[in-house]
């Protein structure tokens, strides 16, 4: 477990270790996240739609089933 110390300004130094392994540099951006109790520090990226392009892979789009789901629920009346 890598440990870090708060300044009295907020800071906080990433150790090496992790920066390496993520490939951040000076100037990268990050997010804190607050997930319930604990923080996280996300690497932001330049281009979240492209990363994020093919992670639901399967057979069934998402969309064509939401789109389904929807014209489902309007024949219904909803």
């Amino acid at each position: 477990m890598n440990t870090s110390i708060l300044s009295e300004k907020g800071w906080i130094v990433i150790p090496q270790e992790l920066r390496e392994r993520y490939g951040l540099k000076k100037g990268d951006k990050v997010h804190v996240v607050d997930y319930g109790g604990v923080i996280s520090i996300v690497p932001a990226s330049e281009t979240p739609i492209r990363n994020s392009s093919g992670i639901l892979k399967g057979k069934t789009s998402l969309v064509k089933t939401l789109v389904k789901s929807r014209r489902q629920d309007a024949d219904r009346g909803k």
